[in-house]
């Protein structure tokens, strides 16, 4: 399983929100550069920068902030936030992200990630799949989207072709809580050839561990590493020592 270091971009600095909320935004640093190339320094192998702003505008906002990062850190880096069109992703890869990653845009509508699979390959394309209450929101921030379906929206992706999902418990986004197994094992067993990349409430060591013996291709960490709760390093030695043993998912 891969640990994958979050960089959350707000106006140029490095935050988490909680539960996807703008108004609950905490800042950790102004100088993102420093901050992946601190992480790639602990041994993060992958960054996963998202662009707030550009989620919130519906366009990417923080592009030439988000390729410098991408150059600095010398390793593939996953982009996120405002991904919403063919080009958007296009430009993206471009400027050097080896995956993007497309929420609303992808549950609107799965052509579009048919056209992208074409063009950028399967590898290269990860839908987010952002779940309240059983529902995949495309703007996980806003109380009133009503979404669709969680399991369904994988099915229908899975169909079109995608093998990369970032699944994310909105309302343990940012919390330390703890991951939402249940969510995670049912996309898991409803979409048994995916890749799954586990996100939100990742809170200690004993979460890591737990998520890699479940078998999941990647975990994303934010909040836990920037307050202390979770040493990369450290995390990294369970990964590696549950690299060879089987999964253990829930039934």
């Amino acid at each position: 399983m891969e640990l994958i270091p979050a960089i959350d971009l707000l106006d140029g600095n490095v935050v988490r929100l909680a539960q996807g909320d703008f108004n609950r935004a905490t800042v950790y640093t102004t100088d993102p550069v420093a901050v992946a190339r601190h992480w790639v320094g602990e041994g993060a192998t992958r960054l996963h920068i998202v662009d707030l702003d550009g989620a919130r505008a519906g366009r990417p906002v923080q592009a030439a902030l988000v390729a410098a990062i991408v150059k600095a850190a010398a390793v593939p880096c996953q982009v996120a936030g405002g991904l919403r069109t063919a080009a958007d992703a296009r430009a993206a890869l471009e400027a050097g992200a080896d995956r993007v990653v497309l929420g609303t845009a992808l549950l609107k509508s799965p052509e579009l990630a048919m056209e992208l699979i074409r063009e950028h390959g399967a590898g290269s394309i990860v839908a987010a799949i952002d779940v309240r209450g059983g529902r995949a929101l495309g703007e996980g921030w806003a109380r009133t989207a009503a979404g669709v379906d969680g399991i369904q929206a994988v099915g229908q992706l899975l169909a079109a072709g995608v093998e990369w999902f970032a699944v994310t418990a909105i309302d343990r986004d940012g919390l330390l809580e703890g991951p939402d197994l249940v969510l995670l094992d049912a996309v898991a067993r409803a979409a048994p050839s995916a890749k799954i990349i586990a996100s939100a409430g990742v809170g200690s060591i004993g979460d890591v561990r737990t998520l890699a013996a479940r078998g999941f291709a990647c975990v994303i960490l934010g909040r836990a590493l920037y307050e202390g709760a979770i040493n990369l390093i450290s995390a990294l030695e369970v990964v590696a020592d549950r690299a060879d043993r089987p999964p253990e998912r829930g039934s």
